[in-house]
């Protein structure tokens, strides 16, 4: 059997084509709204074991973002988001090591030769999926930076045309050399956040990808007991893999929503030529 980086087309839906990782991800997807669906209808206020089960997951992960935030609103606010991510990307993960994920497939002629295409495929080691997920994560810090500092605030943060304007008005030689490198500096983040596209997507690809050949490989050479532990293993990544990529989520959804050191100076100053003047004026 051959493994190719790229994800298999299993079929296609109009023109559409599906692969087998697509395939997985969109069972998972299923599941969850099935489980949804489920856990909405037995809400009560006397909970049943499956609420009581699901309300230690999400204060857990509650009380583990609070250690990131800092602010229990904060991590209420990103709740959904980050929590979705790491739940999606851990059942994705383990949902990849079912018995018949990459096993069970269908012959195909790829490249003039005759090769079993499996038909379900871990959607972590699809480096399309690992994208989408991490321009999600970036954007959406972006998005929500805006709405919750405004949007000057918030690209001022790279693009410091306030700090600038309000070194020149200070006149002072020492702050306009510091709002430049500052300026500079900014720029020089515009590029990191394209770096945290890269770095999420490919971190989480390559861990997944990489436990996707090596348990193909070794089911391949030896019997079906001594992949066990490897298996275990996997288990571990996926929950490793998982915290990774939603506790980095979360970081950059705190970093974007924190006002920048330099404008709370600005903002405390402000506040002091405002006290001033109130005072100058009651004299």
């Amino acid at each position: 059997m051959n493994i190719p980086v790229a994800a298999e087309i299993i079929g296609h839906i109009g023109a559409f084509p599906i692969t087998n990782a697509y395939l997985n991800s969109s069972i998972v997807t299923v599941l969850f709204i099935i489980f949804s669906l489920v856990l909405n209808k037995q809400l009560k206020k006397i909970p049943s074991k499956l609420q009581n089960g699901f309300e230690v997951i999400l204060e857990f992960l509650l009380s583990y973002f609070d250690r990131v935030t800092g602010s229990t609103e904060k991590s209420k606010k990103f709740l959904p988001i980050v929590g979705t991510l790491f739940l999606f990307i851990l059942c994705s993960n383990w949902f990849g090591l079912v018995p018949g994920n990459g096993t069970i497939g269908i012959w195909q002629f790829v490249h003039g030769k005759l090769e079993l295409v499996p038909v379900l495929r871990s959607a972590g080691s699809d480096l399309n999926l690992t994208v989408a997920m991490a321009l999600l994560s970036v954007i959406t810090s972006h998005v929500i930076g805006m709405m919750t500092l405004g949007f000057f605030v918030h690209w001022n943060k790279f693009i410091q045309i306030g700090t600038i304007w309000n070194a020149i008005k200070s006149m002072k030689p020492v702050a306009i050399l510091v709002a430049l490198v500052e300026f500079v500096v900014g720029f020089i983040e515009l590029f990191s956040e394209a770096a945290k596209v890269v770095s999420l997507s490919l971190r989480l690809f390559g861990n997944i990808f990489a436990g996707e050949v090596l348990l193909t490989v070794i089911s391949s050479l030896i019997s079906v007991a001594i992949p066990l532990p490897f298996m275990f293993l996997e288990l571990i990544v996926g929950v490793i893999q998982a915290t990774v990529f939603s506790m980095l989520t979360l970081v950059y959804l705190t970093t974007m929503t924190t006002k920048h050191a330099s404008q709370d100076h600005d903002t405390r100053d402000e506040n002091v030529s405002d006290y001033n003047v109130e005072i100058k004026a009651a004299h």
